[in-house]
């Protein structure tokens, strides 16, 4: 008994090292020094800061058996992802599903304290926060972000996938693999510029689970860590 439980905990850990990942990349920090709510607009580039940070998740990068890298159209998720197609010489794949969560705000001053949101124009669409009113419904975006994690899965070929996107939609798909509910505080958020929200899955393409780290977290401000 004692043989068959150590080569049946042996053939868990063999299984467990071919499981695969699905790594869910945040961009770098953007231009945007008066604070616009850029959401799906064209044009919003990194800043010096945010390449900086592209160039750290190149690096990053390097551990991985990488075989899918599936990437947001918005610009700043596409210069996020070029230093870690250099690293493996792998085309860029462009995913509309991976892209920003719309919202009616977009395009307006939205910093943190500029009372955007007590204008009386405002309120008008934020009457559902469940749902929510104001832009995308979280159960639109967990549908899109789920399919896309699986789309880069199956493409990686057993091996690691990279999907690059954005914090909301990050943020919810992270929320619903771990049972949470969709209405939430945007400053909790554990999705910092460049985060890594990694999806587990087994053998049998199941996910068992998720895990976060922050490979650029020194070129964070001190308040972000």
């Amino acid at each position: 008994m004692g043989l068959f439980r150590f080569l049946s905990a042996c053939q868990r850990f063999i299984v467990s090292l071919m499981a695969s990942s699905v790594h869910v990349v945040r961009h770098g920090e953007v231009e945007n020094p008066q604070k616009i709510l850029y959401g799906r607009q064209p044009g919003w580039r990194l800043s010096q800061l945010g390449q900086e940070m592209a160039q750290v998740l190149g690096e990053w990068s390097k551990g991985i058996d990488l075989g899918a890298l599936h990437v947001s159209p918005l610009q700043r998720a596409q210069e996020s992802s070029a230093p870690i197609a250099r690293v493996h010489k792998l085309e860029i794949t462009t995913d509309e599903r991976l892209i920003e969560a719309a919202n009616v705000f977009e395009g307006k001053p939205f910093g943190v304290g500029d009372g955007a949101l007590l204008k009386p124009s405002a309120w008008r669409h934020l009457w559902n926060p469940w749902k929510p009113s104001w832009g995308e419904p979280y159960i639109d975006q967990v549908d899109r972000m789920l399919a896309a994690v699986f789309a880069a899965h199956e493409a990686s070929g057993g091996r690691d996938a990279i999907c690059v996107s954005h914090q909301l939609p990050i943020w919810i798909l992270r929320s619903a693999i771990e049972g949470r509910r969709m209405v939430h505080d945007p400053r909790k958020r554990q999705c910092s510029l460049a985060s890594v929200t990694t999806v587990h899955f087994d053998n049998d393409d199941m996910i068992t689970g998720i895990s976060y780290s922050e490979p650029a977290r020194h070129l964070l401000p001190t308040k972000a860590r």
